[in-house]
């Protein structure tokens, strides 16, 4: 007889938030950034309840690189929903520096990985500015200095 696993049950000590987001944040599901980005929102964005759009490689999906066609099309879909049920006013796109869909999956070489990822987020701004008409777009790039993740907000 196999041995049932114990119920888990958590309770969290936070209010649920009644007001929908109007923010969505796309980003790459690599953990060693997560709580950065989580940092970058709550603290200095002050978005604690922004939606999140969490794939690996983030950004780059929505852009056209043959390896992701299926995916761009599910992120597609996935950020089609958010902006209508959620009536999103901005996006957020952020890549960070040293990434594995990048380097393992796309095969960028590593010398060429900021200058693709640079040429990734302005496509995917602009595809995004082009399905959806009148939502603010931002895209940033996280540079790891020492131990610390530094956000650079991209200009276009």
């Amino acid at each position: 007889m196999t041995r049932q696993p114990e119920r888990m049950i958590h309770e969290s000590s936070l209010p649920l938030c009644d007001e929908r987001p109007r923010t969505v944040a796309v980003y790459c599901s690599d953990g060693r950034v997560a709580e950065h980005v989580d940092d970058l929102l709550q603290k200095r964005l002050d978005l604690a309840h922004c939606d999140r759009l969490v794939v690996p490689g983030g950004p780059a999906v929505l852009v056209e690189h043959a390896p992701c066609f299926f995916e761009m099309q599910g992120l597609t879909r996935h950020l089609q929903f958010l902006v209508q049920a959620h009536q999103l006013r901005r996006v957020l796109l952020i890549a960070h520096e040293g990434c594995a869909y990048y380097l393992e999956h796309l095969r960028v070489a590593p010398q060429e990985l900021e200058a693709c990822q640079r040429k990734d987020l302005a496509e995917a701004a602009v595809r995004v500015r082009q399905l959806f008409p009148g939502l603010s777009v931002h895209a940033m790039l996280a540079h790891v200095h020492d131990d610390r993740v530094r956000f650079e907000l991209l200009k276009g």
